[in-house]
């Protein structure tokens, strides 16, 4: 008899061990960060710097408004001479892009990494100079000769949709370096007579169908405002 009783303390005993343990790990949470996120796009000083005829600057920033979606805004300036076969001009001004990204990405434990996808929506507003052209006449008799108009068209406008792919890794702590391609559509664009904007600051090149593509790389540092439970 006295060792049944031995047994059941020793029983009891263990699964009091299981269930605090349990309890333990019900209450201890993993914590997530919720914050600013601030940083540039390397492209534009990269760019600036090898290109001489190319100055520019882009700020992303996020801000993460619950588990898996990020409020996103992106803007910057362009300043770009764009020499071309038959054409050469220089596009000038500023954007901004507001959307979101869904981060699809599960982390583990302590990670707090992302691969996203998003939209955004653009607008655009700058100049375009019409540096110089050749007319195309191959197949006849005449030398092409080059024409230096410099006619200067001011207070242009666009506006876009864009379509996001991308991702951002946390190197060191709340340091984050990522990378992204957008593929875009323009819905509307004031362009002068006799001339077709052909680069749109934030946009990019324009394409045929008005679509366009590109490409970023940016270096973003989070400024952590509170944590909520997983």
């Amino acid at each position: 008899m006295k060792q049944q009783h031995i047994l059941l303390f020793f029983i009891s005993l263990l699964f009091s061990g299981v269930v605090t343990s349990q309890e333990v790990q019900d209450t201890v949470k993993v914590k997530e960060s919720y914050g600013i996120r601030i940083g540039v796009d390397l492209n534009r000083p990269i760019n600036s710097f090898i290109e001489s005829n190319t100055k520019g600057l882009e700020i992303v920033s996020d801000f993460r408004i619950s588990r898996n979606y990020y409020a996103a805004i992106e803007l910057g300036f362009l300043d770009k001479n764009t020499n071309e076969d038959y054409i050469n001009f220089s596009t000038k001004g500023s954007y901004f892009k507001a959307g979101f990204n869904y981060n699809a990405y599960e982390n583990w434990k302590g990670m707090n990494n992302e691969i996203y996808v998003g939209l955004r929506y653009g607008i655009s507003m700058f100049d375009q100079t019409l540096n110089s052209y050749t007319p195309n006449i191959e197949g006849t008799y005449f030398i092409p000769v080059g024409v230096e108009p410099n006619t200067k068209f001011n207070d242009l406008t666009a506006q876009w949709v864009e379509f996001v792919f991308g991702m951002k890794v946390e190197t060191l702590k709340n340091l984050f370096l990522g990378t992204s391609i957008s593929f875009n559509k323009l819905i509307s664009s004031k362009e002068p007579e006799n001339f077709k904007n052909l680069h749109v600051p934030g946009f990019n090149r324009v394409f045929l169908n008005n679509t366009g593509v590109g490409f970023n790389y940016t270096i973003s540092y989070l400024i952590p405002i509170l944590k909520k439970n997983k």
